[in-house]
C-alpha cells in the first residue's frame, strides 16, 4: 500500500468533494471576514495581526515577495529549504536565468513561480530549456519570478505552525497532505471522457478543462497516468486529506527548530515535500518549498470530510490566535502595518495575478 493510499483510507467520508468546497469565495469567506472585522473592533487596529510576524511585509497577509521570507533562515534553516534563484523579466530571460541557475547549483527540472501570488497563480513546472523559455516568456515584463529546484519527492504537505512571543516551542495546529488528481487511459476515451468519468473531477470541470483545452480529444494508452494540475492548491483542483494523524513530537520539534531560526516568526504556514510518510512523522528528510504569513490558512479544512461548522471553528480559532500575537508584539514595541498598507498590498497583488499566465 502507498503512503497516499494509507492517508486516503484514514478519510473518513466517501464523499469527493465536501458541500462548501467549491463555494464561491466571498460566500464562504463572509463569516470569516466579519469575524475579522470583530477582533479588529475590539482590539483597536483591524490590522494587528501583521505584527505577528513583524520581518515580513504586512505579516504576510497579502502582497509579500516569497524569496524575502526565504532568504531570512539562517544557517541553521537553510539546509532545509529547496535552493531557489530570483529572476526579474526583462531582456534575454532564459540566457540570464540560466547563469544564475549556474551559479546556484540548479539544474532542470525546476519550478518557476511568481515571486508575489497565491493560491498556485502562475506557477509552472519547467523540464528542458523551451519549456523554461516559453514559461519565462509568458510572464510581462518586469515581473519577480521564483525559479526553484523542483524537490523529487511525492508527498507535499501544508504544516502550520503557531509560536507565542515568548514561546520557546511551538505548535503544529494543522496539517494537510496534497495531492494532484491522476486519471489512468484505458486506451479508448478521450481526456474529456475520462475527466467527466470521475467521482470527482466530472463535479468540478472547470479546473481543468481550460488548463488542458488542446488536448481533450486525446486518447490515453491503458494504463497510463494523466496528472490534471501541478501547483498544489485546492482551488486550482488539487486533492487535500487531513493529516492530523500525523503530527508526532518529533515533526514538531523539528519545524520549530528551523523557524525559530527564522527572526520574529509566529504564525504561518509551511508548505515541504517530503519522501514518505515515515520520514515526515521522524521530522526528516523533507524539503520546505514555502513559507507563508498571517494571510495563509489551515488547509486541512479543505479535506471533503471536514464539515463546515469544524472549518469556520478551524478559521475562526487561528485569526483569533493571530490577533492575541499581534497585541502581544505590539506590547513588545512592534507596529501593524495599518489598514492602507494592507490595502494597496492587496491591490498590488490583485493586479499582479491577473497578468499571470495560467498554472500547470
Amino acid at each position: 500500500m502507498s503512503d497516499w493510499t494509507a492517508i486516503d483510507a484514514r478519510m473518513a467520508d466517501p464523499k469527493p468533494v465536501s458541500p462548501f468546497e467549491f463555494w464561491p469565495g466571498w460566500l464562504f469567506y463572509a463569516p470569516v471576514v466579519a469575524y475579522w472585522i470583530a477582533l479588529g473592533l475590539r482590539y483597536g487596529d483591524f490590522s494587528l495581526p501583521t505584527a505577528a510576524n513583524p520581518r515580513i511585509s504586512t505579516g504576510g497577509l497579502c502582497g509579500e515577495s516569497k524569496s524575502s521570507i526565504l532568504d531570512q533562515a539562517g544557517d541553521a534553516a537553510t539546509p532545509w529549504i529547496a535552493p531557489y534563484v530570483r529572476l526579474t523579466t526583462g531582456e534575454h530571460d532564459q540566457a540570464r536565468a540560466l547563469a544564475l541557475m549556474d551559479g546556484a547549483g540548479l539544474a532542470l527540472p525546476l519550478v518557476v513561480k511568481p515571486d508575489i501570488g497565491c493560491n498556485g497563480t502562475g506557477v509552472r513546472l519547467v523540464e528542458n530549456p523551451e519549456a523554461l523559455s516559453s514559461a519565462l516568456a509568458a510572464f510581462p515584463r518586469g515581473i519577480d519570478l521564483q525559479l526553484q529546484e523542483l524537490v523529487p519527492y511525492e508527498g507535499e504537505a501544508g504544516v502550520f505552525f503557531v509560536r507565542h512571543p515568548g514561546q520557546t516551542e511551538g505548535v503544529i495546529t494543522s496539517l494537510t497532505h496534497k495531492k494532484a488528481p491522476i486519471l489512468f487511459g484505458d486506451g479508448r476515451s478521450t481526456i474529456l471522457e475520462l475527466i467527466m468519468a470521475d467521482p470527482r473531477t466530472r463535479l468540478v470541470p472547470h479546473l481543468y478543462l481550460p488548463r488542458l483545452r488542446d488536448r481533450l480529444a486525446d486518447i490515453i494508452p491503458a494504463g497510463a497516468p494523466l496528472r490534471l494540475v501541478f501547483a498544489g492548491n485546492h482551488c486550482k483542483g488539487s486533492i487535500f486529506a487531513n493529516g492530523e494523524a500525523d503530527i508526532t513530537p518529533a515533526l514538531t520539534a523539528s519545524i520549530g527548530r528551523i523557524m525559530a531560526d527564522f527572526p520574529d516568526f509566529h504564525f504561518g504556514r509551511i508548505d515541504i515535500r517530503y519522501p514518505t510518510l515515515a520520514s515526515l512523522r521522524g521530522g526528516v528528510g523533507f524539503r520546505i518549498i514555502e513559507i507563508n504569513g498571517v494571510g495563509s490558512e489551515a488547509t486541512h479544512i479543505w479535506d471533503p470530510a471536514t464539515r463546515l461548522r469544524d472549518a469556520y471553528r478551524t478559521q475562526f480559532e487561528h485569526y483569533r490566535t493571530a490577533f492575541q500575537i499581534g497585541a502581544a508584539q505590539r506590547s513588545a514595541g512592534f507596529t501593524s502595518s495599518g489598514l492602507w498598507r494592507m490595502f494597496r498590498d492587496w491591490r498590488t497583488q490583485r493586479r499582479l495575478m491577473a497578468s499571470y499566465p495560467m498554472n500547470d
